[in-house]
């Protein structure tokens, strides 16, 4: 039984290529608004911090109407970082739409989303995205796609996928890349000619894969899936099962059930073979479950999602400051929102500690853990995290760590501080081609290499250079990294920052904080270029005395304090340092407080008694 009332697709591509924009478009043109009504760019982009970063986080379900058919449409996460939230969805559609860039063309994420589609034997639509660009390059763009194909070993049918040319934010598309569209029906036309519809046994048992999870303040959990078999209904009794856990056998029932109609989620009696779902009910159920009618259990096999690179040690604060300025400060607190985001993001691993205060998180990078630790500080929580670290493996008896494929374009005269830079971090230059002014890099380089090149990066190219990377494979470890050029300047102890103070601090380095900034002993509050910790005094006041002096009284002028965000804190923690994270403040501080243990604990390390 074919469904032909029904196209489920997802859109997937490399990060800002112009995805959720045309999730827009096809909403504007789709029924799905009215015509007066005043709509915001980026509509599926509703989380805070992904509308701050323009960047999309999550994976979203909408739909929209064209010519009688429904077309259920998933916007997906551009950025290496969230491709398990790409990874899980694949499962609930039967096409995809691969946007690209008419003037980049194919980029590292476009290759790794457009791989797992082909393996799942997904039908393709390569949408050629901003031909409205000067640059465009459209005809190019076509062979590159051409050529992915074929590295990715595509069949003779995948070859055959149409390509269509549009502008997104001018809401237009067409099938030849020398003309400009008027509208958006050319795109519909070829999803509903191309994508098939959703087929399987109308009236046999139900059979849901649950492949995303959302939580609602007034029913609780809802479980996301592609009903594959049969239909569900408010009231039906079910069956929770799994494929990789085949002991999981749960009785629940279904207590209400929504479709997505535009970007609402309406509430039904019923929902049919091949319609895209949310069901509220049943509280154990997780992402990869499958519910069954009883009477027929049979689990759906899950995409097994890639594993996590990097770990993170999450604490509950312990600084001279714990407790001011968040909501959230308790290791209860922290253990059960960290459990609960492992429950919605397959990506994450959470793991109990060493001691009952500390969590280790693992993620697929940097931005992954980066993004979790924004949320929680939003959400009122208080806590400490470490330096990241790369997940090793043992393989045949040898210790390997991660490696990435890196992508770097950077103007032509700066290519040579880059390849000193790779040289220094265990990169090895697999290509290089010139593009007009610009130079084209590509590096394989250990994940650890990366923490806090990026900083690096746009300093040596002037905040031209572009970079992307993405997991390759795990290879034998690479030997020691240098993580960094420069030491920390640790307040000397507890108090308020002063002029005078920072003034004098000034000369040994950068600093992170301004006047009126209070700050305890082991405070990490600059940055000594060369190389070594330095304990200074900033909360020192000038001695008062009778005596005046010619110029002694002038205006003490400071720096402006460098604003590190999350990211470059993160990126600037040292083996010994921690991050202290609250609702209002960020600080870097010393693991170890006091100055004199410090040492002490620095003397045993290199006299090899620690």
């Amino acid at each position: 039984m074919i469904n032909e009332k029904i196209r489920n697709i997802a859109i997937i591509a490399h990060v800002d290529h112009g995805k959720t924009s045309l999730v827009d478009a096809l909403l504007k043109q789709g029924s799905v608004f009215r015509d007066n009504q005043a709509v915001e760019e980026r509509v599926m982009d509703s989380n805070a911090l992904e509308r701050e970063r323009g960047i999309t986080i999550l994976s979203k379900n909408c739909s929209c109407i064209y010519d009688g058919v429904k077309i259920n449409i998933i916007d997906t996460p551009g950025h290496a970082d969230f491709g398990g939230e790409v990874e899980r969805v694949l499962k609930m559609v039967d096409g995809v739409l691969l946007v690209v860039d008419a003037f980049e063309g194919p980029m590292p994420q476009t290759r790794f989303v457009l791989e797992r589609a082909l393996a799942l034997n997904l039908k393709v639509v390569v949408v050629v995205n901003k031909c409205d660009r000067p640059d465009a390059r459209p005809n190019e763009v076509v062979d590159e796609v051409l050529e992915l194909f074929m590295d990715l070993d595509a069949n003779d049918e995948q070859l055959d996928s149409p390509f269509v040319f549009a502008s997104a934010r001018n809401g237009v598309a067409s099938l030849k890349a020398d003309q400009i569209g008027q509208d958006m029906q050319p795109l519909f036309k070829t999803i509903l000619s191309h994508i098939p519809a959703p087929s399987g046994e109308e009236n046999a048992p139900s059979q849901m894969l649950v492949s995303s999870a959302e939580h609602n303040e007034y029913v609780g959990k809802l479980a996301v899936g592609k009903i594959s078999r049969g239909s569900l209904t408010v009231g039906q009794s079910v069956v929770l099962c799994n494929y990789h856990d085949q002991k999981k056998m749960l009785r629940s029932k279904i207590v209400s059930l929504f479709v997505f109609e535009g970007l609402k989620k309406t509430p039904v009696q019923k929902v049919e073979m091949g319609d895209i779902a949310c069901v509220a009910g049943l509280e154990d159920v997780q992402i990869g479950d499958t519910i069954c009618d009883p009477t027929l259990i049979e689990p759906v096999e899950f995409v097994k999602i890639a594993e996590p690179s990097v770990e993170m040690t999450f604490m509950v604060n312990d600084s001279p400051f714990a407790g001011k300025e968040g909501k959230f400060v308790t290791s209860r607190h922290l253990r059960d929102r960290l459990y609960k985001e492992a429950v919605k993001d397959l990506s994450l691993r959470v793991a109990d500690g060493e001691t009952a205060e500390r969590f280790k998180v693992c993620g697929r990078g940097e931005m992954h853990l980066s993004i979790l630790i924004e949320n929680m500080r939003r959400d009122g929580y208080e806590f400490q995290v470490s330096m990241p670290k790369v997940l090793i493996k043992t393989i045949n008896g040898v210790k390997c760590e991660p490696v990435d494929r890196l992508y770097l374009d950077v103007p032509e005269d700066c290519t040579g501080i880059v390849m000193q830079k790779m040289g220094v971090r265990k990169g090895e230059l697999v290509g290089m081609t010139p593009h007009g002014k610009r130079m084209k890099m590509e590096f394989t380089i250990p994940s650890r290499g990366l923490f806090g090149f990026k900083s690096e990066l746009l300093t040596d190219t002037r905040g031209e250079g572009i970079i992307n990377s993405i997991f390759f494979e795990y290879q034998p470890w690479k030997g020691e990294i240098k993580r960094r050029e420069y030491g920390s300047l640790i307040a000397h102890e507890n108090g308020e920052a002063v002029v005078y103070g920072l003034f004098n601090a000034q000369e040994r380095g950068d600093l992170f904080i301004g006047a009126g900034t209070a700050v305890y002993a082991g405070m990490v509050v600059g940055r000594n270029p060369k190389g070594d910790d330095i304990v200074v005094n900033v909360c020192k006041k000038k001695h008062l005395s009778n005596c005046r002096a010619s110029g002694s009284d002038d205006a003490l002028r400071l720096t402006p304090p460098i604003k590190m965000s999350l990211e470059d804190a993160i990126e600037f923690l040292a083996d010994d340092e921690i991050l202290e994270v609250t609702p209002k403040s960020m600080r870097i501080r010393k693991i170890i407080l006091d100055h004199n243990m410090r040492l002490r604990e620095k003397g045993k390390l290199l006299r090899g008694e620690a």
